[in-house]
């Protein structure tokens, strides 16, 4: 077995903006996972980057539930139709 040696990189801050129901199904699974926000988004993204699906079945099954609790009822279909509404204004 390979031995896993911590790799070295340089994080920044950053001021990116989410779907507001979105992240909280984000942060509600890096909670699950007993991890942060952050490496949650880094491994996921490293997954797609490569065409790989970043979730097991499993943790495709607590996504849903925590969308269905967050109630985000957006899809991969919505991410070119999204726009920002007035503050208070239901984007649904």
């Amino acid at each position: 077995m390979a031995e896993n040696k911590p790799i070295l990189v340089e994080r920044v801050q950053t001021g990116v903006r989410l779907e507001k129901r979105l992240l909280k199904v984000l942060k509600g699974l890096a909670e699950h996972k007993d991890m942060s926000l952050g490496d949650l988004l880094e491994g996921i993204l490293l997954h797609v980057f490569e065409g790989k699906q970043p979730f097991s079945e499993e943790t495709l099954q607590t996504i849903a539930k925590l969308k269905d609790v967050y109630g985000l009822d957006l899809d991969a279909d919505a991410s070119h139709q999204m726009t920002d509404g007035q503050e208070g204004e239901s984007r649904v």
